[in-house]
Formats: structure tokens, sequence, C-alpha cells
């Protein structure tokens, strides 16, 4: 560590710190600007913005400042394993002893939703579902990187075939706890390198998403729609379990982030997955298929902080308006959604939110509304796949309980 690599370090916080644009966005953008960074130097960036960002409720309460070099400083001391002798090089004239002052702050005095690491907003609405002690419990759980998980294509390979892969290639990979087509990576290795990836044996993917598609359950030669499908992480992972056979529809309105997908269909081997890029709810590749569709999944747009393990900027990127914004929207796709389900058929709304307006409010307000729709159990559906998980009528997943990103994930029937 030395003074250029900080300053490198706090420029990068101090662009993120905007907020105006997703961090890892941010931190590409950097690193193609400062080419002289080498390998390690960009793990340290990264490594030290990220961190700042988990914490950074605490930092700012213990430094008593929101300047980008100071939070830094303090996450070194307190965080990021540093001792005194460590930062020495790198302080300026007056730091050492203000670190000093600061170090002694005790972390366990400071208000509840600053040790949770939320926003007061976030923290209110937490703790009306899970009490003080659930949310804090929460808040430590989403403070921890995300653990690397792959989904194996079972088109390609088996979970066993894998694994013993992965392992001769010196990785230490062990089987996920729910998902049965799921592997868990130890540290932070390559993957887009390794063959199996290349091949379109694995794609990465959270163990909590991988049990989104055992609540949808596609079976071979149904139609199947991706609502809204995005880079298409889930609609792969249906268009396998059908084993290549039937037809699944992967809708968005992004072409961009579809776009994304085309690489990942060519290496999945799968023929049964069609990307149609849809200029919103009532576009007329949506309302042609009114009726005939077997299965529908609602992965909606949310605000997205049960990946606070991963995107820990987003919590200071939401905000009560935008989850606001984000309930109509998601009450819109819903509905639209559901009139592609033909008399039969499952419909799955799913969200990576952990507020309750987002799921079960959407949920209960769609069910009030469609007598044709009944709920079934969620917990009921995976333990039919042999998922031995403990989730009642609605799938709830959290990180300091399932080590998973936070999923809900709600399906309903059409009555016949």
């Amino acid at each position: 560590m030395n003074r250029k690599l900080v300053e490198a370090a706090v420029e990068a916080l101090r662009l993120v710190m905007r907020f105006d644009q997703p961090a890892d966005a941010i931190l590409s953008s950097y690193f193609r600007q400062q080419r002289a960074l080498g390998q390690h130097d960009r793990a340290f960036v990264a490594e030290a913005v990220f961190g700042v960002l988990r914490h950074a409720r605490t930092l700012e309460h213990v430094a008593g400042s929101t300047d980008p070099r100071r939070l830094l400083l303090v996450w070194l001391a307190r965080f990021g394993g540093s001792s005194a002798r460590d930062l020495a090089p790198i302080l300026k004239a007056g730091e050492s002893e203000w670190l000093g002052e600061v170090g002694g702050v005790a972390i366990d005095d400071l208000p509840a939703p600053v040790r949770a690491e939320l926003p007061d907003w976030a923290y209110d609405r937490l703790i009306r579902q899970l009490g003080e002690r659930g949310v804090l419990d929460l808040g430590r759980g989403l403070q921890n990187p995300a653990p690397l998980d792959l989904r194996v294509n079972t088109v390609r390979a088996t979970r066993d075939a894998v694994l013993a892969s992965l392992r001769e290639s010196g990785l230490a990979a062990q089987p996920t706890r729910y998902s049965p087509v799921g592997v868990r990576l130890s540290g932070k290795p390559a993957i887009n390198r390794h063959p199996l990836f290349l091949e379109g044996a694995v794609e990465v993917q959270d163990e909590g998403s991988q049990l989104i598609g055992y609540l949808l359950a596609p079976r071979r030669h149904e139609l199947v729609v991706d609502f809204c499908a995005g880079a298409g992480g889930k609609s792969l992972m249906i268009g396998a379990m059908m084993n290549s056979q039937g037809r699944v529809y992967a809708f968005d309105v992004s072409a961009a982030r579809l776009a994304r997908l085309k690489p990942r269909l060519k290496r999945s081997g799968l023929s049964n997955l069609h990307p149609q890029a849809i200029s919103g709810e009532r576009d007329t590749k949506v309302k042609r298929l009114a009726g005939k569709i077997d299965r529908v999944l609602v992965d909606a747009p949310c605000s997205g902080l049960g990946t606070l393990r991963r995107n820990p900027d987003l919590k200071w990127r939401q905000s009560p308006a935008s989850v606001a914004e984000m309930q109509v929207k998601q009450a819109g796709i819903l509905e639209a959604a559901a009139s592609l389900v033909k008399p039969g058929g499952r419909l799955v709304y799913a969200t990576c939110s952990l507020l309750p307006e987002e799921n079960e409010t959407i949920v209960d307000a769609f069910l009030a509304q469609h007598a044709d729709y009944e709920e079934l159990s969620a917990g009921e559906i995976l333990r039919q796949h042999g998922i031995d998980i403990e989730v009642g009528s609605r799938m709830r997943l959290w990180p300091q309980v399932h080590g998973t990103d936070g999923f809900f994930g709600a399906v309903l029937q059409r009555r016949k």
C-alpha cells in the first residue's frame, strides 16, 4: 500500500459516492481510464470501494465526516485489517492523531439503523417485519460479500461431473445447500476463463435465483414466458429444465440487456429459447400470446435490496419514492403477465427485494382482484423437487439465514 494507490481508491470512491450510476459500472469505467493500475492495484481499489459502501453508515459516524479519504482510512483501520504501522506511510499531517481519536469509538453504542448499515427508511420498514434483532442480523449478513454460485447446465453436464472437473482444476467447489443444480465456489476465481464456462456447462447464478426456476417448474414441450428476462439467467435455466424442448420466450423492454443473453445462449446449446425485445406490457408480441402460455415468470424490476451483498450502493441509490414507483410498475407487469396464462397454467411472481411493499402487498392486491387465480404453496412445490428448505406458502430467502441473496417468490395458478 502506498500513497498513490490510496489516492486512486479515494478518487474511485469519490466518483461512486455520487450514486448516479451503479458502482460496478463506475469502477469499470474508472479502470479503463487508469491503465497504469495493475491487477493487484485494481483488486485493492475495488475491495476498498465496496468495503466502504458496505460499512458507510458506521464509517460516517466514527469518522464524523462523509469525506471519501477519511471514510477510507477508517475502513482500512477498522475493517480492512491495516495496523497503525501499515497506515503510517500514507497518512498526511494530523491524520495519525485523528485516527487515534476515532479508533476508540465503540460500534456497539451506535444507533441500531447505523449498526444494521441501512438507510433509516429501509430500517423502519424492515423492523415491522423482522423486529430489531432480526434487522440487525440481516444487516450483518448483508455486510458480507456474496459467494460465487454456479448453475450446472443440465443439457451439457451433470453436477457430479462439474464438481469433479472443478476440483481437478484446483478449485474448492461444493454442492449448494438447496438447489439440486447449484455449485458454490470458495473465493473469487476467474470462472469465465474455465473450460466448463466456455463450453456452456455452467453459468454464474445465485442459488436463490435458481430456486425461482423450481417454483416455475417448467415441463418439456410447454410454452413458457420469462416476462422480465434481462440478461437471461433464469431463461437459460428454464430452457435447460425443459431439456431444450418446447418454447421459451424471453421478453424484456431493454434490447441492450437481451443482447447480453446472446453469447450465453450460444454457449448453452439450447434451441428452445427465443429472446424478444418488447416496447412494454401492451406490446403486440405480448397480446398475441394471451391465454396460450403454460407458465409465466415475472421476475419483476425492484429495489434490489436483497442483493446488497453484491451491490451495496443500491441502498443509497433507492428511496421511498423510487420504491413507490416500482410498486406501480410491478402491479402493471403482473397484470399483463397474468393475461398470458391459460386456464390451469402457472404464474410465478418473484423479486430480489426485501420489502413487503414490493412482494406480499403486490401479490395480495392481485389476488384480491383476480378470483380466477389461486395461490399454491411454494414450500410444497420445492419439496416435490427434493428441496429441503423451510418456507411457507410464499418463498422468502434471507442472506443471513439461507446464505443466498434475498429473494421472494409466490406461485399463482389460473383456475380451470
